[in-house]
């Protein structure tokens, strides 16, 4: 557990990657939200996509978790178990102050009635419908997936080169068209509305534990034959 530790300690040696460049993207997305928020003369509610700007952010955190600093752990004697856990340790440390930070700003849009203008930046009705907790899990798992998907594309980019992922990530966006594709032909698309919302966000969360274990896993295997 020790060496664990040490590996987190060595993925916070560079703060920028983890923390403050985060916060920063994190900042700067909310702030320029609210000055659109105020340009707009309307009294409806306003809403923005701003917020998965530091989610966004965060895939490119996980690979840079593996390509810059694996090298180094291997040249420290570090095994790759160790840098495994340590590194997805860092990362639940980091979406965790993330979720915290939405939480909040939540709660501080709800008691100040979206900052005094309607403009919802944190909180947004599906996902606080069940409770600030159920949100609070939900912008960890979500952090924790952009980063997994990350970590996982290094991976295989360390264990199979450009080419492979490449080839796998098309494969991916053909599975997926072929999915809507196939939504479409049938025509349920009604139905299939109706069930992404009555999942609403504690199923949603679920969903997304899953993908990300499956992907932490895929992730671990494919590492343990990476070249540093």
């Amino acid at each position: 557990m020790s060496r664990t530790l040490n590996v987190v300690r060595m993925q916070l040696v560079n703060r920028q990657t983890y923390i403050w460049v985060p916060l920063l993207v994190l900042a700067g997305s909310f702030l320029l939200s609210l000055a659109i928020y105020a340009l707009i003369p309307t009294d409806e509610a306003k809403y923005g996509g701003g917020a998965q700007a530091p989610l966004w952010y965060f895939l490119a955190v996980g690979v840079q978790a593996l390509t810059l600093t694996f090298p180094f752990s291997q040249a420290m004697s570090v095994t790759r178990r160790e840098f495994y856990l340590g590194t997805l340790l860092t990362a639940a440390m980091t979406s965790g102050i993330l979720a915290v930070i939405f939480t909040v700003g939540g709660l501080i849009e709800e008691a100040t009635g979206g900052w005094g203008m309607n403009g919802w930046f944190f909180r947004l009705d599906w996902i606080w419908g069940s409770g600030p907790l159920a949100a609070l899990v939900f912008y960890f798992i979500s952090a924790m997936l952009f980063f997994i998907v990350g970590f996982w594309s290094a991976t295989i980019y360390k264990r199979f080169g450009s080419l492979i992922l490449t080839a796998a990530l098309v494969g991916l966006g053909v599975v997926l068209v072929g999915v809507v594709f196939l939504i479409t032909w049938l025509e349920v698309w009604p139905q299939v509305w109706t069930w992404l919302v009555t999942q609403g966000p504690v199923g949603f969360t679920g969903w997304m534990t899953l993908i990300a274990a499956v992907l932490a896993a895929g992730s671990f295997t494919t590492l343990r034959r990476a070249v540093p």
